[in-house]
């Protein structure tokens, strides 16, 4: 960690009405964050206290480091919160609390909280009218990172008892209704907000104006400065051709990235198998890569990404540490320390470590790290880089005039939508093959939902099916493949039973059709 930045939120649009002394949250980050001031507080101290590169922390009204706060957050991997994102949005939930308990609870601290303190704010956060206030689901979260903090604290023995209220309720879970212990605060789901995506079109638009740096029309923009236009457009197209999240693509290492000849035959696809180490839930998955976006991450490794490490290795090159995981072979499961014996597989290599990985040639000198995606200085990215680099292409966007935003999320929804309706036609057709079999419209229903529903799942890493039944409402065709397929099966089933009237004397000509 050599360089602390931050990126401060104070974008005044979180429903509270801030005084000059804000409690603050910043983010250890080795790349300065576009626009942030520098971090109040130096490298060693943060060292001493423990934060790691790219860990949330928040800092009081008063300047001060809550120390037992912000071990919290650097410990959430062991409560169940392992994802960057996960975390970042649980220290942001909790920062917001402890900035309304310091503004509009006479200046208490988290320690101090209760129950009548989180009605106060359940009642700014949800239940204000205007534009600030929050959907169901943003409340829900910020009590899930309040409860998991009550918990931890009660835990480590720095509350004595939980400062809120806890009731029994009969709620529906995958495996049916169950008995659970919840926050009195606790919303129940209300309708699903809306899925938010962008058709192709306007995906490739937001792309190459946002971050590619061209005009509209398509032309060269004479006043774009960005050094990264194509890694990030590289990247962008990494989530929305395979629906990865922001921290697993992030997170890949070089070894990682099939092979281009693993593209050649069949489908033209590779196969990038996500560690369980990096996914949500721990529960690993494989995703495929089209044969042009794997041939642009090749050319990026080759060129781009190995005239970074070059430069490094003359410059400045990569200092070893205690933390320095060396490394003398990546393959596509597993890593070769470079000392000791056996291997290192993939699925036991967490992200903190990853950023750690450092190669070592045969020559026994080093020869870069093995994080894929690396920043000017030659230095594994941070998640926050990313999003930076989102949020300025929805601005570049915005100043055309263009009405199209994407967040990495957006992406990923972007790839499900398509995806579905892919693979709603593919099963039509397959049906439309089966020429010999007789089906019921209820067993066309299940092949044209079960099986794309399942398929869809497997590629998104969801634990339940019905999850990814959200997608089926904001495809714009889903309805019309249905009812086309269901037309069409209709025509045929028709057919059979003429056939099999005029055979059997049957008079009724109901059209029923038996498998």
């Amino acid at each position: 960690m050599t360089e602390l930045l931050t990126f401060a939120v104070r974008d005044n649009d979180e429903g509270l009405e801030p005084d000059e002394a804000m409690v603050e949250l910043y983010v250890t980050d080795a790349e300065r964050a576009t626009g942030g001031p520098p971090a109040p507080h130096s490298a060693g101290v943060l060292q001493r206290a423990g934060a790691r590169d790219g860990l949330p922390f928040v800092l009081g009204a008063d300047g001060g480091y809550d120390v037992e706060l912000n071990r919290f957050f650097r410990e959430m991997d062991g409560w169940g919160v392992r994802a960057a994102n996960s975390i970042a949005a649980y220290a942001r939930d909790v920062m917001l609390f402890c900035r309304f308990l310091h503004s509009s609870r006479g200046g208490k601290t988290i320690w101090e909280c209760d129950g009548t303190d989180l009605r106060a704010y359940k009642s700014v956060r949800l239940h204000s009218s205007g534009e600030h206030q929050v959907s169901v689901s943003t409340w829900r979260r910020s009590i899930a990172a309040l409860d998991k903090w009550a918990a931890w604290a009660v835990y480590e023995g720095l509350l004595t008892s939980e400062p809120f209220r806890y009731v029994d309720k009969t709620v529906m879970t995958p495996q049916g209704l169950k008995q659970m212990r919840v926050n009195a605060e606790q919303e129940p789901d209300r309708q699903a907000e809306p899925i938010r995506f962008v058709s192709f079109e306007d995906y490739l638009l937001w792309r190459d104006v946002g971050l590619r740096g061209e005009l509209p029309d398509g032309r060269p923009d004479p006043a774009w400065r960005g050094r990264h236009g194509e890694r990030n457009a590289m990247f962008a197209d990494l989530l929305v051709y395979t629906g990865m999240r922001l921290g697993e693509a992030a997170s890949l290492l070089v070894g990682e990235v099939p092979p281009l000849a693993a593209a050649s035959g069949g489908p033209g696809l590779g196969d990038v198998r996500l560690a369980a180490s990096v996914t949500k839930r721990n529960k690993a998955r494989t995703v495929f890569v089209n044969r042009r976006a794997l041939a642009d991450l090749h050319r990026y490794i080759d060129i781009e990404r190995d005239e970074l490490v070059t430069r490094r290795l003359a410059d400045a090159g990569y200092p070893v540490t205690g933390d320095t995981e060396l490394v003398r072979r990546a393959g596509r499961a597993a890593l070769i320390p470079a000392e000791g014996g056996g291997s290192w597989p993939y699925s036991r290599i967490g992200v903190e470590v990853r950023r750690r990985l450092m190669a070592v040639a045969e020559t026994g000198e080093l020869a870069g790290p093995l994080w894929l995606w690396l920043g000017q200085d030659g230095r594994p990215l941070a998640f926050s880089t990313w999003q930076s680099a989102f949020r300025r292409a929805n601005q570049r966007c915005a100043r055309f005039d263009l009405d199209v935003r994407a967040s990495p999320h957006t992406l990923r929804h972007t790839f499900a939508v398509h995806m579905l309706g892919l693979l709603l036609r593919q099963t039509v057709r397959a049906l439309g093959m089966q020429t010999d079999r007789r089906l019921t419209h209820a067993q066309v229903k299940r092949l044209l939902i079960g099986n794309p529903m399942r398929k869809l799942q497997l590629l998104l890493g969801h634990s339940q099916e019905s999850t990814v039944y959200t997608y089926l409402d904001v495809l714009d065709e889903a309805q019309e493949i249905v009812l086309s397929a269901l037309d069409e099966w209709d025509a045929q089933a028709s057919a059979f039973d003429n056939v099999d009237s005029d055979v059997a004397g049957d008079e009724d000509g109901d059209g029923e059709v038996v498998a």
